[in-house]
């Protein structure tokens, strides 16, 4: 799950548009800011920031650690690497609010006529605006906290509010009022998955940074080995976008019979003010609970039932000395407060780092820790031995099917003609077979 290269995260910096091909914001230069106008809206954005226009680049992956003003609808995202942000970055996507997707993983708020900008944050630093006059849906990311990339959306709703004014009193055609067509929102609670979501299952998964199209996941289903998929839900530190996530995709990928590992990419053992883990355990340990608190969230909201196994991807780090208590405090605070809130707790750690420090652990407070470990070892072996998951040999933590082994990483694989940038994962995971969880039974 760890990025690629500098190199290969900033291709994007490619599809940077020259004044001339950039359709349909026009853009104008300036000594340190550049002008784009889009439907009504005119946004007046730093010089260092990329403008990108999907219709033009269907492919491009609306990153969430570079500035970046994304235009249009996504495309396909094949461009997608990463999976964790060292530092998550102020960007904007503006597109028709026709054909915006009902996201269930992030907050969406109507802004009517000449209502100001609600304040807001969500659980994974983004945030919704749809902005009903002039008919566009603006979804915000940000680092520590939402007001720069706020102000800049509402200095330029105000604007378009003045302009319109103006053209009316002048005689000229004001812009129009959008109707109060319905809000793409998160799906209700009790809209839930099929519990075959999560069957019992043993065999090789992938995950992505952003979840596939519909039409590469039933290529996939066809043509490829995998039947299991991880795909990130949410948290401060999750590197790409997810136009594709809604609870009508879940819903789908469970009935095609795909075993689903949902994430959450919270703070991170390095120092980051906006995507970093605390080194004090007692605040990590806080950190861990609200972690738990908003992939609770975004699992009800894509309609994932209680007792799913939901995976919190903590990335690895070198510095045990560091890094050790704080990300145990952290890993058992997620996993009391999941079954606190009913649901199940995964843990994605390096073999090198997190496997060891949680076994080290594992004496202490053996229900407290996650009920399934998610071991990253980029050797080769489709297994979940010991000696794979970065284990001691013949311990009886995790035994049985509650071990997953990342077994390489961040590379592209073509199945029915559709590439995708990927990890492969071997699981034997059932979630039936882990007991009780939070008073409900265990899952039949």
């Amino acid at each position: 799950m760890p990025s690629r290269t500098l190199l290969r995260r900033l291709l994007g910096v490619a599809l940077l548009l020259p004044v001339a091909s950039l359709s349909p914001a026009v853009v104008a230069a300036a000594a340190d800011e550049r002008t784009v106008d889009y439907q009504g809206l005119r946004l007046a954005l730093p010089a260092d920031w990329r403008v990108i226009d999907l219709d033009r680049h269907p492919e491009a992956c609306l990153r969430l650690d570079v500035p970046t003003l994304y235009l249009g609808h996504a495309g396909t995202q094949s461009e997608c690497t990463g999976r964790a942000a060292a530092t998550r970055a102020d960007t904007l996507h503006l597109e028709p609010i026709a054909g915006a997707p009902p996201r269930a993983d992030i907050p969406t708020l109507a802004v009517d006529g000449g209502r100001a900008l609600p304040p807001t944050e969500g659980d994974s630093n983004e945030v919704r605006y749809a902005l009903r006059r002039t008919g566009v849906m603006a979804t915000l990311s940000y680092g520590a906290a939402p007001d720069t990339v706020r102000a800049l959306l509402a200095r330029a709703v105000a604007d378009a509010r003045t302009r319109a004014g103006a053209d009316a009193g002048a005689g000229g055609a004001a812009v129009r009022s959008w109707p109060a067509a319905p809000v793409a929102t998160a799906a209700p609670a009790a809209v839930h998955a099929p519990r075959s979501a999560q069957e019992a299952f043993t065999g090789e998964g992938f995950d992505a940074c952003t979840a596939p199209t519909q039409r590469s996941m039933d290529s996939w289903r066809a043509g490829s080995p995998f039947r299991a998929v991880g795909v990130y839900i949410g948290g401060r530190a999750r590197a790409c976008a997810q136009p594709q996530l809604t609870a009508a995709w879940v819903r789908r990928q469970a009935a095609a019979g795909w075993h689903l590992m949902p994430i959450w990419v919270g703070p991170q053992p390095w120092h980051s003010k906006s995507t970093g883990l605390s080194t004090d355990p007692s605040r990590a340990n806080e950190q861990g609970r609200a972690a738990a608190d908003g992939a609770v969230d975004a699992a009800r909201s894509l309609g994932l039932p209680e007792g799913t196994v939901l995976y919190n991807d903590l990335e690895n780090y070198s510095d045990r000395a560091t890094w050790d208590a704080p990300s145990v405090a952290y890993l058992t605070a997620w996993t009391v407060r999941l079954h606190e809130r009913g649901f199940r707790s995964g843990a994605y750690v390096a073999a090198s780092s997190g496997v060891k420090a949680l076994s080290a652990h594992y004496h202490q407070a053996p229900q407290a820790m996650p009920d399934v470990l998610w071991g990253a070892q980029w050797n080769g072996a489709a297994s979940v031995s010991d000696k794979d998951m970065g284990l001691s040999g013949r311990t009886p933590q995790w035994v049985g099917p509650r071990r997953a082994h990342q077994f390489r990483g961040d590379h592209d694989a073509s199945y029915g003609g559709v590439t995708l940038n990927i990890d492969r994962n071997w699981l034997d995971v059932d979630p039936a077979a882990l007991g009780p969880v939070g008073g409900l039974p265990a899952l039949s």
